[in-house]
């Protein structure tokens, strides 16, 4: 065969061989996008895939510490982003491998944008809260070895900035402070910013800190008037899910809490309202409220949870007071005027 003749009928054979796979590919990326029950699978297939899930999940679960059913170990207004996995991210990392080594970018160089990484770190940041509320829950204490394990060496750099943000949430939320209580192995623990029995959880044997929701109760009488009946009490927390008689799965039963332990702490007061009939009752500050803490660290608490600002707490507090005072006034007035009235 002529050499020109030889030429061309490579040059063909190359052609059909590039077209035929390119149509594999596309093949293969239409079955990728089918969903599992439109694909026929060989039972050695579903196998290898079953152990492949199976390891994933044996290394999530290496790397995240699952939580307790039963303790209670999430904030009641956050309960569904602390409970999260680390393979999304996982994945993510290894994609952007594969893609550096594909597109030839250097080892140290992120495929990810600023809002993208901004993301990550605010997961691991829920995973480290919720694994220190996990220790402090059965009483452990939490290395610094155990934090950079769990956060992955990809994002041991970004440590730092996750340790801040997520002391400053578990500050904000709980009213407790992460310090280090042993230098020699870095370990930490979360301490009670009052003096509350155990350490914040009030009662003996494990649990969660209780001093935010006394904050926020002392927050609420100060807002008040410095006194909240009985009544008022509960249709504010009923908007947090609190309710009078129902345990809740942090705080316990809070009306006994509140009624029972803090009364005998003396950190509240619970008395009936003078003269009422039928009786009524009405929480006051205790002794060892105004040993402790201050107006102002209730009103900045107060403001953190409210994601504000001191004085604006502050400005409501006087209106409040402004209004009471114009109440309390009208309703002299109207009693002067029905007496003189009845002289008449």
């Amino acid at each position: 065969m002529p050499r020109g003749q030889k030429s061309k009928l490579h040059a063909r054979e190359k052609r059909k061989q590039a077209r035929s796979e390119a149509q594999a590919s596309r093949d293969a990326q239409r079955t990728a996008q089918e969903t599992p029950e439109a694909v026929e699978e060989s039972p050695a297939a579903s196998q290898t895939q079953a152990e492949a899930e199976a390891e994933a999940e044996a290394e999530a679960e290496a790397e995240v510490p699952s939580t307790p059913e039963a303790p209670p170990t999430t904030p009641p207004s956050t309960p569904s982003f602390l409970i999260i996995s680390s393979s999304d991210s996982d994945e993510s990392c290894s994609e952007e491998s594969e893609q550096s080594r594909q597109w030839g970018y250097s080892a140290g160089a992120s495929l990810y944008s600023d809002a993208e990484h901004q993301a990550l770190i605010e997961r691991r940041v829920m995973m480290l809260l919720q694994y220190l509320l996990y220790n402090y829950n059965l009483k452990q204490l939490t290395t610094k070895e155990e934090m950079l394990k769990l956060i992955s060496k990809k994002h041991e750099r970004d440590f730092p900035e996750i340790f801040r943000k997520a002391a400053q949430k578990l500050e904000d939320t709980f009213a407790v402070e992460v310090r280090e209580v042993n230098s020699s192995n870095s370990s930490y623990d979360l301490i009670s910013q009052l003096k509350l029995p155990n350490n914040g959880r009030i009662r003996a044997g494990r649990g969660l800190p209780k001093d935010g929701f006394l904050l926020s109760v002392l927050a609420i009488i100060f807002v008040r008037g410095n006194r909240t009946s009985e009544e008022e009490m509960w249709e504010i927390l009923k908007k947090k899910h609190i309710y009078p008689g129902k345990k809740h799965r942090i705080f316990g039963e809070p009306r006994k809490l509140m009624t029972q332990y803090l009364v005998k702490l003396q950190y509240l007061e619970y008395r009936q309202v003078a003269n009422s009939d039928p009786p009524r009752y009405e929480f006051l500050w205790g002794p060892q409220a105004y040993a402790e803490t201050s107006k102002k660290k209730v009103l900045e608490f107060l403001a953190r949870i409210n994601k504000t600002t001191p004085d604006v707490i502050e400005a409501l507090y006087e209106e409040t007071l402004d209004e009471e005072e114009q109440k309390q006034e009208g309703e002299k007035a109207r009693g002067e005027d029905k007496a003189a009235a009845a002289a008449d």
